[in-house]
């Protein structure tokens, strides 16, 4: 410092650290703009990625449980993997619903169905042809998914092996129903007695 007026030392070291500060700043926006341009290119989810995850969503989801036979038996057919349940859930005054073929069959399954007939079924309860699907469904659940979820859902049930098996009913109050069922029941109701 010495032969430096003090004013003009002061003066060089503020340059010196606006510098310092410009530099980190344009180098921020730098890595800023990097990243930006990374973000606008990045590929979107593949195919392949997009039906990982609706496996991923089918079976945290339970799809599996409800839509696979044997499994609420306690030996699931993976070989008929989401092509229908063998049991059926009766509700108090509206009957019993078994868990429909969900796989991309043209005649027993889902596979005349779109991706976005898929999507609108899963996510407000209503199938193509109009019918409101049944109350056991969680599609108030589902309502919930992101956008990307329900299609990665509705792009994995049109990638399965389609399985031809026809579900029986739906059936209403007082029919004899071919299937085992779980019944639910009103509070007070009384258990029934062990199958004969």
């Amino acid at each position: 410092m010495a032969g430096i007026p003090l004013a003009m030392w002061l003066s060089r070291r503020h340059s010196i650290v606006r510098i310092v500060i410009c530099s980190a700043a344009a180098a921020a926006l730098i890595g800023l703009a990097a990243i930006a341009t990374v973000s606008a290119h990045a590929a979107p989810a593949t195919q392949d990625s997009l039906v990982a995850r609706g496996k991923y969503l089918a079976t945290t989801e339970l799809c599996n449980d409800y839509h696979t036979p044997g499994y609420f038996l306690g030996k699931p057919d993976q070989e008929w993997y989401l092509g229908g349940s063998d049991v059926g859930f009766e509700l108090p005054g509206l009957g019993v619903f078994v868990g429909r073929n969900i796989t991309p069959d043209d005649e027993t399954g889902i596979g005349k169905w779109s991706e976005d007939e898929i999507v609108t079924a899963m996510q407000t309860g209503v199938r193509p042809d109009g019918r409101v699907l049944a109350p056991i469904m969680p599609w108030h659940a589902f309502a919930e998914l992101t956008k990307e979820d329900v299609t990665a859902l509705a792009r994995f049930l049109k990638s399965l092996k389609p399985v031809k098996n026809q579900v029986p009913g739906p059936f209403g109050p007082g029919e004899t129903v071919p299937v085992f069922m779980f019944r639910i029941l009103p509070p007070g109701a009384v258990a029934a007695d062990a199958p004969k």
